[in-house]
């Protein structure tokens, strides 16, 4: 049986579906973007007045999608340090991938502790997104 976690502390999805779910000591959290979860605003966006995307900012979305992460592991009892896999998901893998590999960096400076990691370049998100991760974690007893 797993335990279906929502928190406030993170955006809501856009779907129907929890911000994570936990089987044991298993935490597989649905796929995470960098709205902030009060006003809904997209971290680095900047729009034409159509509200069409004018410009954004790679690392001012990753730095949202990293708290953004955080705040689901830690509703649902995990710590930064239970991430044992990331699959992150770029719009834009040629533009943005050494941007995002610098961030990341920031958040796990020691390859030797971080969690496993797939990056893969798709062609659109659901919202004006750059940037979505999905994570596994392993809590700790």
């Amino acid at each position: 049986m797993s335990e279906v976690v929502r928190t406030d502390s993170a955006p809501a999805p856009v779907g129907s579906y929890p911000h994570a779910c936990r089987v044991g000591n298993l935490l597989f959290l649905s796929g995470i973007g960098p709205r902030d979860a009060t006003t809904n605003e997209i971290a680095g966006n900047e729009y034409f007045a159509d509200g069409r995307v004018r410009k954004y900012d790679i690392e001012a979305q990753a730095r949202a999608v990293f708290a953004n992460v955080r705040a689901v592991l830690q509703a649902s009892g995990a710590q930064w340090a239970d991430l044992v896999d990331v699959t992150v998901y770029l719009t834009d893998m040629g533009h943005d991938f050494k941007a995002y590999n610098k961030v990341w960096a920031e958040h796990f400076p020691d390859p030797a502790t971080a969690p496993c990691r797939t990056t893969l370049g798709i062609t659109a998100l659901p919202t004006p997104i750059a940037i979505e991760l999905k994570c596994v974690a392993a809590i700790k007893e």
